[in-house]
């Protein structure tokens, strides 16, 4: 079994993980010839599936075991990881392998940086056409006649004043059956699907919506009709097929709401659907009109850990089942390739009215 990658687009990973890490510290990650699978399930609260192509994070990827597609599935702690890759931040080079110490295994992070001071002098003595003073005029050249070989001492400097540094994050190697064991939620077909605003928008207005219901039951020593308790205030969400999205806190004494207007309620693919398109759920919401709404009632604290992803940037569609779930599904832009997306898949369900 080997696994051995250089890692690219280091700052998309690391939004990844941080975002991950907040819901839960523990990762099932999934390795196979095309595809990386993060899935995190936390005991209470959203699940989260992601599925990446290889190329979005990796490079120079090697991958080997005895399973179909050179499977290995692996339990990864998400703190570690999250940590290591802000190490890597800005580094010349980093790569990731799995590998043991002392027999345990390991994903062992290697990151290649210069130090500060080396930086700082590399800078001084270079510019863009090589050593100070050379402007390509041989007369002002003592070896302009090429007698002599010509060393990069900008490639000594590199070697002197570059640091290595290695990060061990202990894993577990999962059996191929325990993993099968792992099965997405199951939900209906949605009654509104709808294009988010910014995500990073929607948890500002969010968090002040739970900041205010804690405030206000904490200060009354209760809580309030649908608002949850002290500790677990609830929030409404709700869209139509008409481009709106609204955000409700009922608690005590609190009746608030903020509403998007304007928003895109994306087509469905015919060809990817169960029934005729005229016979989907949707279809019988938007005929209804603007005033038919699908709800879904979240728990304020983990809809604001579901809300960090949007530190990602991607565009993100709702998936609405009334009464029941939500789902969202996270579009992680390519940016070696623009006609290619990523997804990150949340489920969120619904609590009672």
């Amino acid at each position: 079994m080997r696994f051995k990658t250089d890692l690219k687009n280091i700052r998309t990973f690391s939004k990844l993980v941080a975002a991950l890490n907040s819901l839960e510290k523990i990762a099932w990650v999934r390795l196979d010839d095309d595809t990386v699978r993060f899935t995190v399930i936390p005991d209470t609260g959203s699940q989260v599936w992601a599925s990446l192509s290889v190329d979005l994070i990796f490079d120079n990827y090697h991958l080997q075991s005895n399973e179909a597609n050179n499977t290995i599935n692996l339990e990864l702690p998400l703190g570690p990881l999250q940590r290591a890759l802000r190490s890597a931040q800005g580094s010349n080079q980093a790569s990731l392998r799995l590998t043991k110490r002392d027999g345990i295994p390991m994903l062992s992070m290697t990151i290649h940086a210069m130090t500060k001071e080396g930086a700082q002098e590399a800078r001084g003595a270079f510019g863009a056409g090589g050593m100070r003073g050379h402007n390509g005029n041989n007369d002002l050249d003592p070896f302009g006649d090429d007698l002599f070989h010509q060393e990069s001492l900008e490639l000594t400097m590199k070697r002197e004043r570059e640091k290595v540094i290695t990060q061990d994050i202990p894993v577990r190697v999962l059996h191929p059956d325990t993993v099968e064991t792992i099965m997405q939620p199951k939900v209906r077909e949605p009654d509104v699907n709808i294009q988010l605003p910014p995500l990073l928008q929607l948890k500002a207005i969010s968090d002040r919506f739970t900041k205010l219901a804690l405030t206000t039951s904490a200060g009354r020593g209760g809580s309030g009709p649908g608002g949850g308790n002290a500790q677990n205030p609830k929030l409404e969400i709700s869209a139509n097929m008409h481009g709106s999205l609204r955000l409700r806190l009922v608690a005590e004494a609190l009746d608030i709401t903020s509403v998007w207007d304007g928003l895109e309620n994306p087509d469905l693919d015919p060809s990817q659907l169960a029934m005729p398109l005229e016979e989907h759920p949707s279809t019988r919401f938007k005929e209804e009109g603007p005033e038919k709404w699908a709800t879904v009632r979240v728990d304020g604290k983990d809809w604001s850990k579901v809300l960090s992803v949007g530190r990602l940037e991607g565009r993100v569609i709702a998936s609405f089942s009334d009464d029941h779930a939500l789902i969202l599904y996270v579009y992680i832009p390519n940016y070696d390739d623009s006609s290619t997306e990523d997804v990150v898949t949340y489920y969120v369900s619904s609590y009672s009215a």
